[in-house]
C-alpha cells in the first residue's frame, strides 16, 4: 500500500488534469499573448504539485498532533513526512508563482535586467504577485518550524498554521474588486482546507499503515475516519458555494467548466460512499480481526487505494478547473460603466437605505464562520446527548445559553449588521459590542470546556486527543495568566485602543483576512474577560470576588471614556473609507461616527451591568455553598472544627486570665512594699 495507493493517486491525477485541460481549453494557445505550451501546461501541473505537497504536509501534521502516539515510531514518521511535504510545498509554491508570472506577462525567461525588473514589479506591486510572495513566505516559515521542533505545542500550532497557509491561494480564486469577494474567497479557502485534510490524511495513512502494528493501525484509521467525515462535509458545502459563484445558471452546467464541476461532484459522491463503507464495514472488520489476532493489513489496502484513485481524479480535475474559463465573467468595480464610490472602495454595491425591517432582509454569507458555528453547535449538542445516554445530567440552561450564543453569532457574521457595517461606522460598532460583550457571556455561561472534559473519552496510548489538548490548554501558564481579572481587563481595554487607533482598523475593514481576524479577536478578548469574572470552566485560577469587581469597574470606566471620546471627537476615523462612500441616505459620516460612540457607551454598558449582576450572584452563591459545606462538615464530625475553635479561645482566655492575675499579684506586692516603706519612714 505504500506504493500502490500513492501511485494510483498520481496516475489518476495526471490523467484527470490532462483530460481537464484538453476538454476545458485550459492549455489552448492564447490568441493575443501565448506564453507557450511549457507554461500553459506547467501552471496547472505546478498547482497540482502544490496541492499535493500542501495536502501531505497538512495531513501529516494533523495526524501527528491528533492521532499518532508520541510513544510510538509512528509520530516521528509522520513528522518526517510533514517535513518532506513542507519542503516540497515551498518549492512547488515558488514554481507556481514563477510560472504564473510567465503566463500573465508573456515574457520569455532570460537573465537580462528587463526580465528581472518585470519579475520584481510583479511580486512587489501587483496584488496577485504579493499573494504569491505571502504564500511562499508563510510556507517557508512553516517548513522551518516543522523541521526544527517536535514539542507538542509546536506540532499543534504548526498543524493549525498549515491551514492558514492556504489562504493566499484561496484569495487568488476570485478578483478582489468583484462583488461577493469575501463569500467566494471564504468558500474557496474552506474547500482547499477540507480537501487538503482529507487527501493528505489518506496519503499519510497509506504510507504509515503498512508499518504499524495491527492495534495501532486500527486506532489511526478510526481517528482519520472521523477527520475524513468532517472534511467531506466541509468540501461538499464549500464546493457548492464556489460553484454557485462560477456557474450562473443550470444551462451553464453543459459548458466545459460545468462538465468538469459535475465530474468533481460525482467523484465526491463516490468518495462519500467509500468513506461510509470504510466507517461501517472496514473498521468493524478490522476491529474483529484485532480481537481474533488476525492481520488487518489486507482489508485496508484495496479500499484505501481505490479511494486515493478517485481522489486523484478530483485533484486533477480541480487543477484543470483553475485554468478553465468560467462561464460567469468576473466584473470588478473599475470595469463598470458608472461605478459608485462604494463599489470602487468595496467592490459591492451600496445596500438600500436602512429601515428596521432590513435587519431581516439583508444577508451576506460568511462560509468560514458559518461552518465553525455549525460544527460547534453540533459537537456541543452531541456532547450533551452523550452525557445523557451515560446517565449524567447537564443543566438545560447551559445548553440554551450556548445555542443562543451560536445563533446570535451566526446572525452577526451573516446578517444586516455586517452588510451595513462595511459602509456605515455605527453598524460596525454595534456588531463590535455584540461580539465583545454579549456572545462571550453566552459562551462562558454554557461551560463548553467542562462539557468537553466530561463527554470526551480520555486516551491512554500516548496520543493527544481532543480531551488531552483541552487539558494541556487548561493547565498551561498562559491560561492561568490570562484568566486573572486584572490581566483580562487590561487586555480588554487595551484591545480597543490598539484596534481603533492603529492601522489594524483599516486592515480589518478593508481586507477580508483582517475582517476574519477582527471577529476572532473580539470574541477571544470578550471571552477572556467574561471567563475571568463569571467563568464555570476550570481554566486557570479563580481570583477573589472583590478583585473581580475591581476589574469590572475599571473596564466600565474605560468603556465609558472610550465611547465618550468617539462621541465628542471631530476627527473622522478612516475618512477615506467611511467618509467617501457617497451614501445618499442616513447621517453624514462624522455624525454617524458620533452615533457609533454613543452605541459603544450606552449599548456596551448594558452587558457590563449584566456582568456585574452575575458576579454578585456568583459571589452570593459561593458564600452559600461555603456555609453549606461547613454545615455538612459539622454534621459529619460533630462540629469538631467549632469545638476546636472554642477550645482554642478558652486556652487563650485562660492564658489572658493567668496573665492578668500575675499582673494583679505584682501590683499588690508593689503596693505592699510601698506601704512597708512608708511605715519604716514614719518610725
Amino acid at each position: 500500500m505504500v506504493v500502490l495507493g500513492p501511485a494510483l493517486f498520481l496516475l489518476a491525477a495526471l490523467a484527470a488534469v490532462v483530460w481537464g485541460l484538453a476538454y476545458g481549453g485550459g492549455a489552448k494557445a492564447l490568441i493575443v499573448s501565448d506564453p507557450g505550451p511549457v507554461v500553459m501546461w506547467g501552471v496547472p501541473i505546478a498547482r497540482l504539485a502544490l496541492n499535493l505537497s500542501a495536502s501531505v504536509t497538512i495531513g501529516a501534521l494533523v495526524l501527528a498532533a491528533w492521532a499518532a502516539s508520541r510513544k510510538q515510531p509512528e509520530f516521528e514518521r509522520a513528522m518526517t513526512i510533514a517535513s518532506s511535504g513542507a519542503a516540497a510545498w515551498v518549492v512547488s509554491t515558488f514554481a507556481a508563482a514563477f510560472l504564473t508570472y510567465l503566463q500573465i506577462s508573456n515574457a520569455a525567461f532570460s537573465f537580462d535586467a528587463a526580465f528581472g525588473q518585470g519579475l520584481l514589479f510583479f511580486f512587489t506591486s501587483l496584488e496577485l504577485g504579493q499573494a504569491w510572495v505571502l504564500a511562499v513566505g508563510m510556507v517557508l516559515v512553516l517548513s522551518i518550524v516543522v523541521f526544527a521542533s517536535r514539542s507538542a505545542w509546536m506540532v499543534g500550532l504548526s498543524a493549525a498554521f498549515s491551514f492558514f497557509c492556504l489562504w493566499p491561494l484561496g484569495a487568488q480564486g476570485h478578483a478582489a474588486g468583484a462583488a461577493n469577494h469575501e463569500t467566494v474567497v471564504g468558500g474557496i479557502t474552506l474547500h482547499y482546507m477540507g480537501a487538503a485534510l482529507w487527501l493528505g490524511g489518506l496519503l499519510v495513512v497509506a504510507i504509515l499503515a503498512p508499518r504499524l502494528p495491527d492495534v495501532r493501525r486500527l486506532a489511526v484509521l478510526e481517528r482519520y475516519s472521523t477527520l475524513a467525515l468532517i472534511a467531506f462535509i466541509v468540501v461538499a458545502a464549500s464546493g457548492v458555494v464556489a460553484s454557485v459563484a462560477n456557474i450562473g445558471s443550470f444551462a451553464e452546467l453543459v459548458t466545459p467548466y460545468g462538465v468538469i464541476v459535475i465530474v468533481k461532484a460525482v467523484v465526491l459522491i463516490v468518495l462519500g460512499f467509500i468513506g461510509w463503507a470504510q466507517r461501517r464495514g472496514l473498521i468493524n472488520r478490522m476491529r474483529a480481526a484485532v480481537e481474533q489476532g488476525a492481520s488487518t493489513r489486507k482489508p485496508l489496502v484495496w479500499l484505501v487505494s481505490l479511494e486515493l484513485a478517485f481522489m486523484g481524479i478530483a485533484s486533477g480535475a480541480a487543477a484543470a478547473l483553475g485554468r478553465t474559463p468560467s462561464p460567469v465573467t468576473e466584473v470588478t468595480a473599475d470595469q463598470l460603466a458608472s461605478p459608485s464610490p462604494a463599489q470602487l472602495l468595496t467592490g459591492d454595491p451600496l445596500p438600500p437605505e436602512f429601515e428596521p425591517f432590513r435587519l431581516l432582509t439583508e444577508w451576506r454569507l460568511d462560509p468560514m464562520w458559518t461552518t465553525l458555528c455549525l460544527f460547534a453547535l453540533f459537537f456541543y449538542i452531541a456532547g450533551v446527548l452523550r452525557l445523557r445516554r451515560r446517565g449524567d445530567e447537564w443543566p438545560l440552561g447551559r445548553t440554551i445559553s450556548f445555542v443562543l450564543g451560536i445563533l446570535i453569532l451566526l446572525y452577526l457574521v451573516n446578517g444586516s449588521l455586517i452588510v451595513y457595517g462595511k459602509f456605515v461606522f455605527s453598524f460596525h460598532m454595534t456588531q463590535h459590542m455584540f461580539l465583545t460583550m454579549l456572545v462571550p457571556i453566552m459562551f462562558v455561561l454554557s461551560a463548553p470546556m467542562t462539557l468537553l472534559l466530561r463527554a470526551v473519552h480520555a486516551r491512554h496510548d500516548g496520543s493527544m486527543g481532543t480531551r488531552e489538548w483541552a487539558l494541556k490548554f487548561v493547565h498551561s501558564k498562559w491560561a492561568k495568566f490570562f484568566s486573572h481579572p486584572i490581566v483580562s481587563a487590561v487586555v480588554f481595554a487595551g484591545s480597543l485602543l490598539v484596534f481603533y487607533y492603529t492601522p489594524l482598523f483599516r486592515w480589518a475593514v478593508t481586507d477580508h483576512v483582517g475582517h476574519m481576524w477582527m471577529i476572532a479577536d473580539f470574541l477571544i478578548v470578550g471571552y477572556l474577560f467574561a471567563n475571568a469574572l463569571i467563568g464555570i470552566d476550570p481554566i486557570g485560577t479563580r481570583a477573589p470576588y472583590p478583585m473581580r469587581l475591581i476589574a469590572l469597574v475599571l473596564v466600565m470606566t474605560f468603556h465609558a471614556f472610550f465611547g465618550l471620546s468617539i462621541m465628542s471627537g471631530t476627527g473622522l476615523l478612516l475618512a477615506d473609507w467611511y467618509g467617501a462612500m457617497g451614501r445618499p441616505w442616513g447621517a453624514d459620516a462624522i455624525t454617524d461616527q458620533q452615533i457609533g460612540g454613543a452605541i459603544a457607551w450606552g449599548v456596551g454598558e448594558v452587558p457590563t451591568v449584566i456582568l456585574a449582576m452575575l458576579v454578585a450572584f456568583s459571589w452570593s452563591r459561593s458564600d452559600d455553598r461555603e456555609a453549606k459545606r461547613r454545615d455538612r462538615k459539622a454534621d459529619r464530625d460533630g462540629d469538631a472544627e467549632l469545638e476546636a475553635y472554642n477550645a482554642q479561645l478558652k486556652v487563650m482566655a485562660d492564658r489572658t486570665a493567668a496573665l492578668e492575675k500575675r499582673k494583679q499579684d505584682r501590683r499588690e506586692q508593689e503596693a505592699q512594699l510601698e506601704r512597708d516603706a512608708e511605715q519604716g519612714a514614719k518610725q
